[in-house]
């Protein structure tokens, strides 16, 4: 996710936007966003990993618990949530149809699911997202209290691409295997070739 404005005193013009677009679609998922919505999507997906590892670590927690071995309850808990979500990508139906796809009348799951809502489980995500959006906010008027400039977020944004996988000095690779984008181009504003 990326946010672009329109204005000339943004901190990233339009082109930067596109060139941002093409380096983060390279490794996974980029769709653009209006700016006001940023912070909404970092409590969302930003954080979202740790809370799919949480979740993935009290399945796991609960495998053991029932006598499975640790490597395997937590291999097993990773594919049911890589399962699910495959599931959701590619059927498009809305996830409440697919819970309910899975849930037998009387059945094992739909009693695990009535646990899951005693405890208060769909108001813990929300307020877990809510949380973190509103640190985002809280963040992002620390920062611009200090006044970082563009040179100094676009140098820090680079080094921390160069520390992810599959990104060397000389670019990044797309998914044919082949240097998409050059480090000197990202750098330069050039958009890649490829």
């Amino acid at each position: 996710m990326f946010s672009c404005s329109s204005s000339s005193s943004s901190l990233f013009q339009v082109e930067d936007g596109k060139l941002l677009e093409q380096l983060m679609a390279s490794v996974g998922f980029c769709t653009e966003v209006e700016e006001d919505l940023i912070d909404a999507v970092t409590g969302l997906s930003g954080s979202g990993p740790a809370y799919a590892f949480t979740a993935l670590d009290a399945l796991a927690d609960g495998g053991v618990k029932m006598g499975l071995p640790r490597r395997l309850a937590v291999r097993l808990g990773a594919q049911a949530l890589l399962g699910a979500a495959k599931m959701l990508l590619e059927s498009e139906q809305h996830p409440g149809q697919l819970k309910d796809n899975v849930c037998s009348p009387g059945g094992a799951t739909i009693h695990a699911l009535h646990v899951l809502e005693s405890g208060g489980f769909r108001s813990l995500l929300i307020n877990a997202v809510e949380a973190s959006c509103i640190r985002t906010r809280e963040l992002q008027f620390l920062a611009d209290q200090e006044r970082i400039s563009p040179a100094a977020i676009k140098k820090t944004t680079l080094d921390k691409v160069l520390q992810q996988p599959g990104v060397t000095v000389s670019g990044v690779a797309n998914g044919n295997g082949k240097s998409g984008l050059s480090l000197q181009q990202m750098a330069a504003g050039i958009p890649s070739s490829c």
